[in-house]
Formats: structure tokens, C-alpha cells, sequence
């Protein structure tokens, strides 16, 4: 409290006549043990300090409270709201990133068959995928990656320091080497010559996967991918200056690996990680059979 910081800049005397209390009352109020509902205000402010470090300073209040209550802890949002405001926490802030889409080509382009409906009823049904890129001191190092609809993983990537219909087929490489999605699969892009190129086509019709691709220059058809590309930016890429383009794939893995894909929590599955939804996911659907 203010009045506290203030007894080490100036005589209790003076203090307690500026706020017209007597000597007696203040040190009365100094030896008055803390109320159940202060200590549980200080109880809380440790596990909210907890949180707030484990989520790399990304989560907001219904991301904290939703950990808390998985700890155990009994608290409204209001409350854990104000208990953050008095100890300053506060979430990374967002930075603006260019687009690297080139749709300026005569490829062939597939119809769009999501119109912006991400709804996935079980794992690898829809996959999203999209491209960006990381500065490094070496240089740019492009990002490829494939978002799954259901549980929102990340289930494939591939970085390197072009930005190549190869980076792409890498990126689709993995993700199916991981896993093995049934023949039918929707494949949603935007209109990249990457994406349309023919090898890449091939590569899909191959892994029995169908072709989705955006509308011209509407970045809400691919959204859900452009978000996980606004958190890989806002709670990692714009805190951190890469020396090498190594180190900047060594953290970017360790990201996506360990912290999003495990451990943050997603509002879109309930609060849940990823991982931790497509589990809960897999024992329901074997208990109803």
C-alpha cells in the first residue's frame, strides 16, 4: 500500500496527522493480523505470478483464471483480474506483420470450400496452412506450417531461408509422416503460387487430400492460421533477436513442441491445450464404442 511506502520517506507523525488518524490507531492497525480473505489475496497472488511466468507472460485473465481453476484454485475473474492489475502483470503486446502471400500468377487455383467455417468433427479432417517469416541477423528464415481445425494443433512445419514451393511439400511431409490422416482430408490455403504450384497439387492428390484455397486477398478465410501466426509473433518471435537462422528454428520448434502445442491453453477448445484436448477427444470416442 501507498501508506506503507510512505512511512520509509517521512516521520509517522507527520503521516498520520496528513491523514488525520492518531499514533495509537495506526500501530493498532500494524499489529492487526491479516484478514482470511487477505491471505488468500496473497495465496493466490503466488499461483497467479505462477501462471503468469509458466504461459511466458502470454495469458490474459480467462486464460489465468481457467489454469488456476485447474489447480484448484477457487476464484472469480473479477478478483483475479484486480489481484493482476496490483502486481503489474501484463500481457506481450501484438506487433503488425507483413504478408508474404504471391497470388499474382496464372497457376490454377481450387474453390474454396470451407466459406470460413473452421468446424472440424474429429481430428485431421481439416488442415489450414500458411506461410511466414522470422528476421535473423543471417537473414530472413520463412515459416511453413499446418494447423489442424479440430484440436488445433500444430501437426507440421518446415522453416529454411527461401520461401519455396519445397519448404511447403517439407512442411506437408511432416505433417502427414505424423499423422496419417484418412483419404478425404479438406487442405485449406490461400492462393500462394507454393500452394498452386503442380507439384504440390500432385503431392495432395497423392495423400488423397482435397484443395481449399482462400478468396483473393481475404486474410479472414485463412484466420484461424493467421492467428497462430499473430501468437508465434507476439509471445516469441518480436521478444527475441536471433543471432543465427539455427537458433531462431531451434526456439520456434521449442515453441510450438513444448508450449503451444502441450502446454498453452486455446479459448477456442474450451481452455484446453491442444494435447490435451485431442486425448480427451480419443478416450471419449472409446468409451462410447
Amino acid at each position: 500500500m501507498k501508506e506503507l511506502q510512505a512511512r520509509h520517506d517521512y516521520p509517522v507523525a507527520v503521516l498520520c496527522s496528513a491523514l488525520g488518524v492518531s499514533r495509537s490507531g495506526y500501530y493498532a492497525w500494524c499489529e492487526r493480523p491479516a484478514s482470511a480473505r487477505q491471505r488468500d489475496d496473497e495465496r493466490l497472488k503466488v499461483a497467479i505470478r505462477g501462471v503468469h511466468a509458466a504461459s511466458r507472460q502470454t495469458y490474459g485473465t480467462r486464460r489465468v483464471l481457467a489454469e488456476l481453476r485447474a489447480q484448484g484454485f477457487e476464484a472469480g475473474r473479477d478478483r483475479v483480474d484486480r489481484l493482476r492489475r496490483t502486481m503489474a502483470l501484463r500481457c506481450r503486446q501484438k506487433r503488425c506483420f507483413r504478408v508474404t502471400t504471391d497470388s499474382e500468377h496464372l497457376l490454377p487455383v481450387a474453390d474454396n470450400l470451407l466459406l470460413q467455417d473452421f468446424t472440424a468433427s474429429a481430428p485431421d479432417r481439416i488442415w489450414l496452412t500458411d506461410i511466414t517469416y522470422i528476421r535473423t541477423d543471417e537473414g530472413w528464415l520463412y515459416l511453413a506450417g499446418l494447423k489442424d481445425m479440430c484440436t488445433r494443433e500444430i501437426v507440421g512445419y518446415a522453416m529454411d531461408e527461401r520461401m519455396t514451393q519445397q519448404l511447403c511439400l517439407r512442411a506437408l511431409g511432416h505433417a502427414h509422416a505424423r499423422r496419417r490422416p484418412p483419404p478425404g482430408l479438406i487442405h485449406h490455403s490461400d492462393r500462394g503460387s507454393q500452394y498452386c504450384a503442380r507439384d504440390y497439387r500432385h503431392a495432395l492428390d497423392a495423400l488423397g487430400m482435397r484443395a481449399s484455397m482462400s478468396r483473393r486477398g481475404n486474410c479472414y478465410d485463412n484466420a484461424p492460421m493467421e492467428s497462430f501466426w499473430g501468437s508465434l509473433k507476439n509471445e516469441l518471435v518480436h521478444h527475441r533477436r536471433f543471432a543465427t537462422r539455427a537458433q531462431a528454428i531451434a526456439e520456434i520448434t521449442e515453441w510450438i513442441e513444448v508450449f503451444y502445442n502441450r502446454q498453452r491453453r486455446h479459448s477456442a477448445i474450451g481452455n484446453l491445450p491442444p494435447a490435451v484436448f485431442a486425448r480427451q477427444f480419443y478416450q471419449q470416442l472409446r468409451s462410447a464404442h
